[in-house]
C-alpha cells in the first residue's frame, strides 16, 4: 500500500507512515505504562516507556506494514511476578494497547469532524487525510488486537478466563494452533482478493462513518483517486 501511495502521492504517502508510527508507537507505550502502573518496571528498563518510534519498531515487521499493510511492532516486555495482581494485571496491560487505539480514534474523529466538518479544512487537505489515517488505522488496530489468539493481547483476556484446569486442551490449542492460524488468514488477505478479515474491516468503516459523520468507505476511494 506504501508504495502504491508514494508513487502516486508522496505527501499521502508520508501521512500514512505517520498515522502508522503514533498509532503503534502510542499502542506499545501504553502497554509499558500500564506495566508501570500495576508494579512491574521491566519494560521501562529497557527503554520501552517512550514515546520515540524508534524504541518500538520491529524491523521485518516494519518492512511488511509498508509493503503489504500488516506487520508488527516489538512485544512490550513486563514480569508478572512484579505485578500486584499476575493475573488480571496481564489483562490490564494487554487491553492498555487497544484502548489506547480507541481512544485515538476518537480524538482524530472529533478533530476531522471539527476541521473538516466545520470548514475549516477541505475534505481532501493533507492533515484532513491524516486525521482519517489515524482514525481507521486505530479502529484497524483496535479490532485486529482484540482477537483472543496468542500473541494478540486480546489473548491475555481469553486466558484469564479459562484459566481453569478443565480448559487446559483448549488453552493449548489456543496457544499453540492459533498463531497458525492467524498467520494463514494474514498471508491470504495480504495476496489474495479474499477479504478474510471482514468481521475487522467492516465494523472499523461502520464506526469510522460514525466518527467522522461521513462514508468512509468513499472517503478512502476518494483519496486514491487523488494518485
Amino acid at each position: 500500500m506504501f508504495l502504491e501511495l508514494f508513487f502516486g502521492s508522496p505527501a499521502i504517502a508520508f501521512a500514512w507512515v505517520a498515522a502508522i508510527l503514533i498509532s503503534l508507537t502510542v499502542h506499545e507505550f501504553s502497554h509499558a505504562l500500564m506495566a508501570k502502573w500495576r508494579g512491574d518496571r521491566t519494560a521501562e528498563r529497557e527503554g520501552r516507556l517512550t514515546l520515540n518510534p524508534i524504541a518500538h519498531m520491529d524491523p521485518m515487521g516494519t518492512i511488511l506494514i509498508l509493503l503489504f499493510g500488516f506487520g508488527w511492532a516489538k512485544p512490550v516486555p513486563y514480569n508478572p511476578y512484579n505485578l500486584k495482581e499476575p493475573k488480571w494485571d496481564s489483562v490490564k496491560i494487554g487491553l492498555a494497547g487497544p484502548a489506547s487505539n480507541l481512544i485515538m480514534a476518537i480524538a482524530a474523529g472529533i478533530g476531522f469532524r471539527l476541521l473538516v466538518g466545520g470548514d475549516a479544512l477541505s475534505v481532501f487537505n493533507l492533515l484532513s487525510i491524516f486525521l482519517f489515517w489515524l482514525i481507521l488505522l486505530n479502529l484497524f488496530l483496535l479490532l485486529f488486537n482484540i482477537i483472543p489468539v496468542h500473541p494478540l493481547d486480546g489473548s491475555k483476556l481469553f486466558f484469564a478466563i479459562f484459566d481453569q484446569p478443565k480448559y487446559a486442551k483448549m488453552r493449548q490449542l489456543v496457544a499453540t494452533r492459533g498463531p497458525q492460524v492467524l498467520m494463514v488468514a494474514v498471508l491470504l488477505s495480504a495476496f489474495t482478493s479474499l477479504n478474510i478479515f471482514f468481521f475487522i474491516s467492516e465494523p472499523a468503516f461502520g464506526i469510522c462513518d460514525a466518527l467522522t459523520g461521513t462514508s468512509c468507505i468513499r472517503y478512502f476511494s476518494g483519496i486514491f483517486s487523488l494518485i
